[in-house]
């Protein structure tokens, strides 16, 4: 398991990936705290989606990333760093200093198109399934369905 590169806040994205050839996610509506919104970037051909958790298609894809997609990037560079993030996308950015906003800049050079939304009912049920284990109360016994994580070695 790879420390963050910075703690974030989860508010605004409460889920962040790099997974499936994509960056992938939830984030949180603006406008009304019972919706949320399953967006995702491919690797390569930055192909992007993004709908709300009833599977509707975000109102804000006019041809381009929307603000989800922009958050979306920006907590993947808070969680990942920015070297890791355009690593798994294959974005080429310059500069030491480069950050979510030049990720964002070199994949809209790159004309994307929008994607297939199929892949959203798999990103969100794994956004659930994480929040199924918050509700557990906490124990030291091992979980049964967790026995393929590593052992971790205690930080002196």
């Amino acid at each position: 398991m790879i420390a963050p590169a910075r703690p974030r806040k989860l508010a605004k994205v409460p889920f962040v990936e790099l997974a499936d050839g994509r960056l992938q996610g939830v984030v949180s509506s603006g406008s009304d705290i019972q919706r949320v919104y399953v967006s995702s970037v491919a690797a390569k051909d930055f192909a992007y989606t993004c709908s709300t958790n009833n599977n509707r298609p975000c109102g804000g894809l006019r041809g381009g990333y929307c603000n989800h997609i922009r958050a979306l990037v920006t907590e993947a560079v808070v969680q990942y760093g920015v070297e890791r993030v355009a690593r798994y996308l294959r974005v080429e950015i310059a500069g030491a200093d480069a950050g979510a906003a030049d990720l964002v800049t070199a994949m809209t050079a790159a004309r994307p198109s929008g994607g297939e939304s199929s892949a959203a009912a798999s990103v969100f049920s794994r956004f659930l399934r994480h929040l199924a284990y918050l509700e557990l109360a906490p124990v030291t016994a091992p979980l049964p369905e967790m026995h393929w994580f590593p052992p971790t070695r205690a930080v002196a």
